[in-house]
Order: structure tokens, then sequence, then C-alpha cells
């Protein structure tokens, strides 16, 4: 008999709440999804574009969350990540993880970058395909599904227009990738 008033009493008490139990604000979603693919062709082979583009990338790559970010990095091996290190305390942000590597072949990373915060998924693959003696094709597919407004897919086209064509390229174009490459051996 106790247990049935104790239980009575809750009940109660959950009745004359000002809301109910389970009775949030629901909101549909519904999801959808788009492709982005760029490709560029670079005068170096395909491990050197690879490199140049995992490791240390902040020679290149000018977004970041921290003004001066103290480490911006890419972990070319399966289950490595983008990095974003703020501070010496370790503050930081991983902006995806890369799912596989393989070097001077293929990179794929899985994770929003800039669009953090919404519920989306985005995968990246970058593929590294020899043109001639000393050239690679780059392409670059992005793969994306989630919470997606109608301007995100142009935005992503668009920041990476600007990481691809107007960074990268000059950057593997000046031969400034090699600095970076060979104090990596």
């Amino acid at each position: 008999m106790t247990r049935l008033l104790r239980v009575a009493a809750v009940a109660a008490f959950l009745t004359a709440l000002p809301f109910r139990v389970g009775q949030g604000a629901v909101a549909p979603l519904a999801p959808t999804g788009f492709v982005v693919t760029h490709q560029l062709t670079l005068p170096a082979s395909p491990v050197a574009v690879f490199d140049a583009f995992t490791g240390d990338i902040r020679d290149w790559w000018d977004h970041s969350i921290a003004e001066h970010p103290k480490a911006l990095y890419i972990e070319p091996k399966a289950g490595g990540g983008f990095y974003e290190i703020f501070d010496d305390s370790g503050n930081g942000a991983l902006h995806a993880t890369v799912i596989t590597a393989w070097r001077g072949r293929l990179l794929r990373f899985e994770g929003p970058l800039g669009l953090t915060g919404r519920a989306i998924v985005m995968v990246h693959t970058l593929e590294f395909t020899a043109r001639g003696s000393d050239s690679t094709l780059l392409t670059l597919t992005v793969n994306a599904t989630g919470q997606i407004e109608p301007e995100i897919p142009d935005i992503v086209d668009r920041v990476w227009h600007h990481f691809l064509i107007e960074r990268f390229k000059p950057y593997v174009e000046s031969g400034d990738y090699r600095r970076k490459v060979s104090s990596a051996q």
C-alpha cells in the first residue's frame, strides 16, 4: 500500500508541473546530401603531393578557430586526426578523423571541418594519380549528408576551391613543400 501511495504522489506531482515529461520541442529534420568534386594537376609525384597535403599544413591552410594556432596538422595514418591545437595546454579541435591513409594514393577523412555543431557527416576523399613522370592528378570528392541548409553545398565548394586552387596549388608549384618534406625525413 505504501508503494502505491508513493507512485500516486509522484504521478500527481508530474501532472502538476507546467510541462509534461517527454513533451519537449520536437521539429522534423529531413536530411539531405550533396557531392562536391575538384580536380587539379600538380607538378610533383603522388608521394610528394600526399606528403605536402599532410603533416603540418600551416603553410597553405589559412582557416582556423584560433587566431594563431600552435599547430595545425593532418596525421597521415588510419585513426589519425586533422588537428588544430590552440595553445601549450592542449586546448584545440579535432576537425576530422582519418579513416584511410595510403601514402601517394589515397587519403580519406571524416569530419565536418568548419561545419562543427551541425548534424552533418562529411567524408573527404583525396586520390593521388600519377600523370607522366613527375605530375599528379589530385581528385577531391566530398560526400555530405545530414542537416544541410541550401547554402551549404556552395560554401563547401567555394572553401575547397580556395584551399586547393588558391592555396595548395601555388604552395606545391612554388616548391615550398620540398622544405617540409625534406625536414621530415
